[in-house]
């Protein structure tokens, strides 16, 4: 069975790293802790205190100054490795943590997920092509040397960079290993750290490569544990959950994050605020328990950046418009029907099909198994429909052989629309507002993978008002941007009123629009 050597580096709250260690104990688990030396000596004698009867708790030889983006981060984690090595040789597995951490799941749960494998547990990916760095220095942190520290000297810290930059000091990446980038809280096998401990003993160059990188802490085991370790034994995810802002600052999680973190594929979360004293509490016994069962929902992700998205007027980034230059053709009428519940207007597009053999094509550009006519391979992926939508476009028109197309289009691709409506082409939209029960936003969130069928209730429920003002939201846009020939159907409206809506935007009679809108079921779900 697997027994864990937990390694927690931490910088503040003595307390709350005495309680933590207490817990993970507690279950039969083992800490070796790292207590930054740039926090004052008392808090350190308080945790050392605090913990001196426990002896499944051990501390590294040497106490280091860690700074955000250096090596030092890593010689602590080093540090701490070799302290639980040494003293508890049952330990099995070695997972890291910080003072911020908190399991998500029971120590019966955890050890059963790490005996079903035998496997490490570490987010390694390929550094240039994986595209993990989202922004800023990228080859940099790797071809330039860092000596300073960024965040403490900012300044400095760019001079060098340009210097070397400048004088063409580049250096070369070691030529026998192939630097990995990615999370740096991690969850390694005894052996495996035995062998990067040994490699590192042999190979004094690869530390000196990293000790002058930049954020080693997210390439140096990222790249030895595949560089010593079949791949067939490597899960490239770590354990820990985390979710990070737009800025790239961590995510803090507080009392009411209970439910939600429960619900995740995760073993731990990161980070909890240390005012959530209520969260740490329940999760600490929840750690001991025993015979506890997990729905595992992992919406976690998805639902943060759904949420962290709305309410923002223009998005933080201005629209962007692919192929400004071409146009579906002075000649041509796109006719949009703009409908969050999908299968009331691909429900009304095809009666349009069938009444008037107008062609219409269904949400295009929101599913992918839409049926299409094969267009070169343009038409194979959302992703590149959406990128080359004007020639798609000039190229259904030329397939249908007409001058008057209909199209189905989800009330959120505002993008969508306003390039459609800046072509030379003229467009004609309809907008269908229906009724949303809560049964309906409820299957609406687990469609697009906001809730699953086990996200707690309490989620659910919280989640159902910014559905609500979303879809609002999107309408909004919708008449904020001033299209020209608009119509509205309405699912609470007189047929009357929606049979003259539909003549109008389709320029059809209305005995064929009212045929169309008085079949039975037009809105039902």
């Amino acid at each position: 069975m697997a027994r864990i050597a937990y390694v927690l580096l931490a910088h503040r709250d003595p307390e709350g790293v005495v309680a933590q260690a207490r817990r993970l104990t507690a279950a039969g688990d083992v800490v070796a802790i790292h207590f930054d030396a740039n926090a004052p000596a008392a808090q350190f004698e308080t945790i050392r205190k605090g913990l001196a009867a426990n002896d499944r708790v051990t501390f590294a030889a040497r106490r280091i100054r860690c700074g955000w983006g250096e090596w030092s981060l890593v010689a602590a984690t080093l540090e701490a490795v070799r302290a639980a090595l040494a003293a508890f040789p049952a330990a099995t597995h070695v997972y890291m943590i910080s003072g911020d951490c908190m399991p998500i799941k029971s120590a019966e749960y955890i050890h059963a997920w790490l005996d079903r494998s035998d496997a490490d547990h570490i987010e390694s990916f390929d550094f240039f092509n994986s595209g993990w760095i989202k922004t800023g220095m990228r080859e940099e942190r790797l071809i330039f040397r860092h000596y300073l520290n960024e965040r403490r000297h900012k300044r400095l810290f760019y001079a060098s960079l340009e210097a070397q930059r400048r004088l063409g000091l580049r250096r070369r990446i070691p030529e026998d290993i192939d630097v990995m980038i990615g999370s740096q809280w991690w969850c390694l096998r005894r052996a495996t750290l035995s062998a990067i401990l040994d490699f590192v003993a042999g190979r004094p160059d690869i530390a000196a490569f990293f000790r002058t990188t930049w954020i080693p802490d997210e390439t140096f085991f990222q790249t030895l544990v595949p560089h010593l370790v079949p791949d067939v034994e490597i899960r490239r995810r770590t354990p820990t959950f985390l979710l990070f802002s737009d800025y790239g600052m961590p995510v803090t999680f507080y009392n009411d994050h209970h439910d939600l973190l429960l619900s995740q594929d995760f073993l731990f979360a990161r980070k909890i605020s240390p005012e959530a004293a209520e969260l740490k509490e329940r999760l600490g016994e929840l750690y001991a328990t025993r015979g506890a069962t997990f729905r595992i929902s992992d919406e976690g992700r998805r639902l943060h950046g759904f949420l962290t998205g709305r309410g923002r007027i223009g998005r933080r980034f201005a629209p962007r418009f692919w192929e400004t230059e071409g146009s579906l053709g002075r000649e041509r009428e796109l006719l949009i029907i703009a409908c969050k519940k999908w299968h009331v207007a691909k429900r009304l597009a095809e009666r349009i099909r069938r009444a008037t053999g107008l062609p219409a094509v269904d949400y295009l550009f929101n599913e992918e198994t839409t049926p299409l006519p094969d267009l070169g391979g343009i038409q194979t992926t959302i992703e590149k429909r959406t990128r080359h939508r004007r020639a798609l476009m000039r190229l259904l028109f030329d397939w249908f052989g007409g001058n008057r197309l209909v199209m189905c289009l989800d009330t959120a691709n505002i993008e969508l629309l306003n390039d459609f409506y800046a072509d030379k082409a003229t467009s004609r939209l309809l907008e269908v507002q229906c009724a949303f029960s809560d049964d309906y936003l409820i299957g609406h969130a687990r469609r697009v993978g906001l809730a699953g069928w086990e996200t707690p209730a309490s989620t659910v429920a919280r989640l159902l008002p910014t559905l609500r003002y979303d879809i609002r939201f999107e309408s909004e846009q919708i008449r904020d941007a001033g299209f020209a020939h608009v119509h509205r159907l309405y699912e609470s409206a007189p047929a009357e009123q929606n049979t003259a809506a539909l003549a109008a935007f389709l320029g059809i009679a209305e005995a064929t629009a009212r045929g169309i809108i008085e079949a039975e079921g037009l809105f039902h779900d």
